[in-house]
This record gives C-alpha cells, structure tokens and sequence, in this order.
C-alpha cells in the first residue's frame, strides 16, 4: 500500500524544522538563567557583598576630605568599587561558561533549537544584568554612607561603570572558552584583584612609580576606571581611556568567538 502525503502535510513538517525566532533568545531563557546565577551564594558574595564591604572599610575612614574639586573623596572610591563590582560581576557570569563545558553543554546544545548566538547573547545579557545590580548596590551603600554628589555625577559614572563592564563579560566568555577547569573562578578572583590595583581602582595611580603608571594604561581595567571617573573629576573625555575599552573589548570579543566556533565544532 503506498502512502501519500498531503502538500498541507509535508508543509507543517517543513513548519515544524524551521528555527526558533532570534535563534532560541528569549525573555525566558535569559530570566531563568538570571534566577540560576543569583542562587549561587558564592557569586552574590563575591559581586555585591565583598565591593560593599569595601567601601565600608575603605571609604568611610576618608568621610571629610575632598577632591581638588571639592566633591568628596568617598565619591571616588564609590565609583571606582562599583566598576569593581561590574567588572567581577560580568567576569563571573561570562566564565560559567567553563563549567558548563565541562558538564557537556557544548555537546548538548548541537541537539536543541538554541543557537550557538543566541546562548552567547543570553550569556552576555546576564553578565550586563549582573554588572548593573553590582553596580547598583554599590551606589545604594555609598549613598546610604553619606555620599553626596551632582545628579549627572551618579547617573552618568553609574552608566559608564555599567556599559563599560561589557569589556569583562567578553573577558569572562574569553577566559571561559579558554580554561579547561571548572573551577576558572578560583584562580580568576585574584586576577581581577590584580588587575584593579594596577587599573586604578583601589588607589589613584600617581601613588605608584612612574613606569607603573605607564603600564596601568595598557590594562583592561584602566580605561573604564578612567572614564567612570571622570564625571566627578571632571577630566573630559580621556580618547586613551576610550581606545583602551574599545581596544580590549575588540581583543576579549574576537577571541572569545574564535574560542567558541572551535569549541563547538569538536562536538
């Protein structure tokens, strides 16, 4: 007996294969990932608690001094840990990506609709969301400690703080895709540790020597550092500062893709 298949028929199945809108991205997707991170008690502590605890040990013994300016010291620190607190946030979130490697996602993703884009920008999106709320919080806490400053201060280094941590979610996804070991965190909270201190985030670099001052300028941390400082100190527009993100987030982005494309075309 020979079976025929109507055109309506072979319609719907052609429907049916065709992929999902946006390659799989959705609110959805990306809210659930959100609530998978913010369960981790170890991520919390490291994104919101540990910057704010710094400022309280840090920031507050300098209540009273102020900048040439006259805005407040505490307004620098405050900012500078908020860029902090975005720069391991969005580390953090992008680096999951390593243990999810090692569990086989990378294998298992070949069988689902989610492309391969569509997981990155999911990836990407949750860094961001995760760089906000550090930043966020710090702001809270400085604010709470008595920190005053102009309005265009607050929201101007808070949304500078806050884009510019897009250069450490390409870092994370970088390192990610690059480290074989689950636990890519452990060694990569002393790094970012490092590379704040000689970014400028923990004290101005004109305490250092003058050839480390000219080294900080080559770090990724130095030109986000910079600019989200620089509505309070008013500075201008620093175009090394600039070049620095852009440059750094070209470098963590390219390899990041290049790292994934190999990454998935093993599985």
């Amino acid at each position: 007996m020979t079976v025929t298949t109507s055109p309506a028929t072979t319609s719907t199945r052609a429907g049916d294969r065709r992929p999902p809108a946006l390659g799989g991205f959705s609110p959805a997707v990306l809210g659930i990932e959100i609530r998978r991170v913010l369960r981790n008690r170890r991520t919390l502590v490291f994104i919101l608690i540990m910057p704010a605890v710094f400022f309280l040990l840090f920031g507050l013994p300098q209540r009273g001094q102020n900048l040439d300016n006259g805005l407040p010291v505490t307004g620098w620190i405050m900012i500078s840990l908020a860029v902090y607190a975005a720069m391991v946030a969005t580390t953090s979130a992008g680096a999951a990506v390593a243990t999810e490697r090692a569990l086989g996602w990378s294998r298992q993703l070949r069988l689902t609709p989610l492309r391969p884009a569509a997981y990155v920008a999911t990836k990407v999106a949750t860094a961001m969301v995760l760089g906000l709320l550090g930043v966020l919080v710090e702001f809270a806490v400085g604010a709470a400690s008595g920190v005053k400053l102009p309005v265009h201060v607050w929201i101007e280094s808070g949304l500078t703080a806050w884009i510019g941590s897009l250069v450490f979610a390409a870092f994370g996804l970088f390192v990610g895709y690059l480290a074989p070991a689950e636990n890519v965190m452990q060694f990569m909270g002393p790094v970012l540790a490092i590379l704040a201190m000689l970014g400028g985030l923990f004290f101005p670099l004109d305490m250092l020597p003058h050839v480390m001052q000219q080294i900080a300028k080559f770090t990724p941390v130095y030109g986000v550092g910079q600019l989200a400082r620089s509505p309070l100190t008013g500075d201008g527009l620093d175009w090394v500062a600039v070049g620095n993100v852009a440059a750094w987030t070209a470098f963590f982005g390219l390899g990041a893709a290049r790292l994934f494309r190999r990454d998935t075309s093993r599985v």
